[in-house]
């Protein structure tokens, strides 16, 4: 499970986050590009842009659902 005390800096703030378990996969961003990109200097993923819409949220939900090391947060603020 994603910890809020570890999500990294580059996340915008809101709901979503990703934490420093990120092993860099790329299953968030190619499932929703929109809102996950990739630090490039130290190989991570982050939530660059929160989702408005209920269909956004999905794609947030399903790239979390589907992190295989839990790194993706929804409890953030």
């Amino acid at each position: 499970m994603a910890d809020k005390e570890e999500k990294w800096a580059d996340n915008a703030p809101g709901k979503f986050y990703v934490d420093e378990q990120c092993i860099d996969c790329d299953l968030c961003r190619e499932t929703a590009p929109d809102f996950y990109t990739r630090n490039d200097d130290e190989a991570y993923s982050y939530v660059h842009n929160q989702p408005k819409t209920q269909e956004d949220i999905d794609l947030c939900m399903e790239a979390l659902e589907g992190c295989p090391v839990e790194a993706i947060g929804d409890d953030g603020d």
